[in-house]
């Protein structure tokens, strides 16, 4: 396959499953840009591999890793911004927006890894094989991420209906 091609066809998916993971679809672009510059070069031999777009998707998550640890902050999300990039279709607008919102919120509280690994698994479909390839470790490690995160998420969430209904 051709790089134009490949772009052409996997622009979008990246995109998305780039403003998932960082909240911020201004942030999320660039992160892509930056991985589709760095890839043209590699290009010939990234696209013999089985996967390019996990190879690519990989390439994003590295470079959102190193930005948080360059600047050493976190992201801004903006619940907008999130729903528009994650669910580009959904059948009530407003419900859309407040549950995006709330999901930024609560995955705002998780490392980042765990929330690449969520994005990954709920928001791409991925295995845990896939999201091992992205994320450069073992499929256990990332049963463990996805693991510990939802444990952590449950926990917000009760703690919010808890303090909901007081």
């Amino acid at each position: 396959m051709e790089y134009e091609e490949f772009c052409r066809e996997q622009l979008a998916g990246l995109v998305r499953f780039a403003a998932a993971l960082t909240g911020d679809t201004e942030l999320a672009q660039d992160l892509v840009q930056d991985a589709l510059i760095r890839a043209y070069p590699r290009w010939p031999k990234v696209s013999r591999l089985d996967r390019p777009d996990l190879y690519l998707r990989k390439m994003v998550v590295n470079g959102h890793l190193s930005w948080l640890r360059r600047w050493y902050q976190r992201s801004v999300r903006s619940s907008h911004d999130l729903i528009e990039a994650a669910h580009p279709v959904a059948a009530d607008p407003a419900a859309r927006i407040a549950d995006a919102g709330h999901l930024a919120e609560l995955l705002s509280g998780l490392s980042r890894r765990q929330q690449a690994a969520i994005v990954l698994r709920y928001f791409e479909d991925r295995d845990d094989a896939e999201i091992a390839q992205v994320l450069g470790c073992g499929q256990a490690t990332v049963r463990s991420h996805v693991s510990r995160g939802l444990s952590a998420l449950r926990i917000r969430a009760k703690a919010e209906r808890a303090e909901a209904s007081s």
